[in-house]
């Protein structure tokens, strides 16, 4: 098997993984804990489990109570794994691929709850000094965690292209 072929693999597996951890914690979340009849749980000072049903995307932006809200906005992400999807197959390098599955795994986990549930299961709320986050779950933390290292990688490919060149252009 070729390295672009394993690095395709890796990332196919890393989508699967984040898919299954989501939906694990989200069930755990749901019913092992019943967070949505408990509402809020204080895990460290600056750590609690807060049960949000998220109608919008990441960060509740776009939210829509709308009876189609949770399908267009469900087709939406598949549209966009989908592109995720071809870049990933077009990919050679295994910091391009890991991230992309990150992604994808994260917004077909979103998928799958705007389906089942018409909202997103949000839980993670991290706060300190007088300061809150929003709201979110595993899977939009593997989503903003794959694009950050996108944009890293693609910073890291910009300067040594920069430090390469000779002359002006």
């Amino acid at each position: 098997m070729n390295i672009p072929t394993k690095n395709r693999l890796a990332g196919l597996a890393l989508a699967l993984a984040v898919l299954i951890s989501d939906q694990l914690s989200k069930s755990w979340v749901l019913h092992g804990l019943d967070l949505p009849a408990r509402g809020t749980m204080r895990l460290l000072p600056f750590l609690n489990f807060t049960m949000v049903w998220n109608h919008g995307i990441t960060f509740g932006l776009l939210t829509s109570h709308g009876a189609l809200a949770p399908f267009l906005l469900g087709a939406l992400a598949l549209a966009v794994v989908c592109a995720l999807g071809y870049w990933l197959w077009r990919s050679n390098n295994l910091l391009t691929s890991l991230p992309i599955g990150a992604i994808a795994g994260g917004a077909i986990g979103n998928v799958i709850d705007r389906l089942r549930y018409g909202a997103v299961v949000d839980f993670v709320h991290a706060h300190a000094f007088g300061y809150s986050w929003y709201v979110f779950n595993l899977a939009d933390a593997a989503i903003v965690c794959g694009v950050g290292a996108l944009m890293f990688d693609s910073f890291r490919h910009k300067a040594g292209s920069e430090a390469n060149s000779v002359g002006p252009n």
